[in-house]
């Protein structure tokens, strides 16, 4: 791939906006600093490294070439991945560069208007797993199919639930979701067609950057140094075919049709001031899962999903029973390695009220509730939905940090 050539004010007009983009106290200000991937119109087969700032995408290989960064090569790759695979201290080395340079308001720094520019699934996955990590969302699952036993399964408390997903089917937002076919029970027996019972799940997806040895598990308190970032993920559904098959190995194609992850990859680091402890145990953990008091490993994250534009729900990351460093302690325990580009997720998030349930399957409880819109009433997605995941983080100094949104909408299989 050829190199870009480095620009200068006087021959990239843009480049004037790359320094007053974001003030201090917007979403995608400096203390955020998001990394994706773009191209733009004038060379649609060149993928770059840009990291969003306001309404802007600054080029972040042509900075780091033009100010004599050490770290140009990777910033100029077409993906994510060589600056996941370098580890904690290159991320954070990086991080600190380019705040520097946003702070500064170099002149040399290139940005594109986010209108203009083209967003590309920010980095190859490698694996994808998807937890079960809400007890609010865990315990009106088990209400709705288990309603004569108790909501929770016996393990569920002792370990973090998850299944292995399919990465290939991993895609980057505002991509279109095809209706799923399969599968699904009828009083007739079964029958093969398009689901009927099409769901979103609002989650919280973790980035793993440095790999891992097979046979040697990631303790939590080496969380910080494998996981990169954390983006938005919304694990589309087909409820009824995943009813149909789910026993006795668990979730398959009802799915993995397609899973939406923003194109913004929020560096871990930028979460600092949105650690928070994780709800009370109510139950002992074995050794490899107990908290940390000192290193704190909940997030406050709030999530609102919109249907059409009408918000339907404002689930809270703060309330997940397990936190993402748990999870992958567990992955990892029984010897299984890391690569860049792993990929995993929280599982639906969901709080304790009805306003706060991240999946349609526990909004409409199980279709018997249909949600209200302005344009009629939804028990599941039509063809022609649109659902947008969106997010905000408390920042530095009593600011607000946002997380790139999750968009897609439905279109006829």
């Amino acid at each position: 791939m050829p190199e870009a050539p480095a620009h200068t004010p006087a021959d990239t007009p843009a480049a004037q906006t790359a320094a007053t983009a974001a003030p201090a106290g917007g979403l995608y200000g400096p203390d955020n600093l998001p990394y994706g991937v773009f191209t733009t119109a004038d060379e649609p087969d060149r993928r770059r490294i840009g990291v969003r700032l306001g309404d802007t995408v600054l080029d972040a290989g042509a900075a780091a070439r033009v100010l004599g960064s050490a770290h140009a090569e990777l910033l100029s790759a077409p993906t994510l991945n060589p600056l996941l695979a370098a580890g904690r201290p290159v991320w954070t080395a990086v991080r600190a560069e380019l705040h520097t340079w946003v702070r500064e308001a170099r002149p040399e720094l290139t940005a594109v208007p986010l209108a203009e520019a083209t967003l590309h699934l920010p980095f190859e996955v490698a694996d994808y797993v998807d937890f079960y990590a809400s007890e609010h969302h865990a315990t009106n699952v088990g209400r709705m199919f288990r309603p004569d036993g108790e909501p929770l399964t016996p393990n569920w408390k002792h370990l973090p639930i998850g299944y292995h997903g399919r990465a290939g089917t991993v895609v980057v937002s505002g991509t279109p979701v095809v209706r799923p076919h399969g599968q699904r029970r009828t009083p007739d027996g079964p029958v093969f067609g398009p689901t009927q019972r099409l769901d979103i799940e609002a989650e919280v997806g973790f980035v793993v950057g440095a790999p891992s040895r097979m046979g040697e598990p990631v303790p939590q308190s080496a969380f910080r140094d494998h996981v990169f970032g954390v983006c938005l993920l919304n694990d589309w559904s087909a409820r009824d075919i995943q009813a149909w098959e789910y026993v006795p190995l668990g979730p398959f194609l009802g799915k993995s049709f397609a899973t939406s992850v923003s194109a913004w990859i929020t560096p871990l680091e930028a979460l600092d001031a949105a650690r928070v402890a994780p709800p009370e145990r109510t139950h002992p953990l074995l050794d490899y899962l107990v908290d940390d008091a000192e290193d704190p490993a909940g997030l406050d994250l709030r999530i609102t999903v919109t249907l059409n534009g009408h918000t339907i729900a404002e689930p809270p990351f703060s309330a997940m029973y397990w936190t993402a460093a748990q999870q992958l302690a567990h992955m990892t325990v029984n010897g299984a390695s890391l690569r860049p580009g792993d990929l995993f997720a929280s599982g639906t998030v969901s709080g304790p009220d009805k306003h706060q349930r991240g999946c349609l399957l526990e909004l409409t409880w199980s279709g018997e509730e249909p949600v209200e819109l302005p344009d009629g009433t939804r028990t599941f997605l039509e063809d022609g939905d649109e659902v947008v995941l969106t997010a905000w983080a408390p920042g530095p100094d009593g600011g607000r940090l946002g997380l790139g949104e999750v968009a897609g909408r439905v279109v006829k299989g």
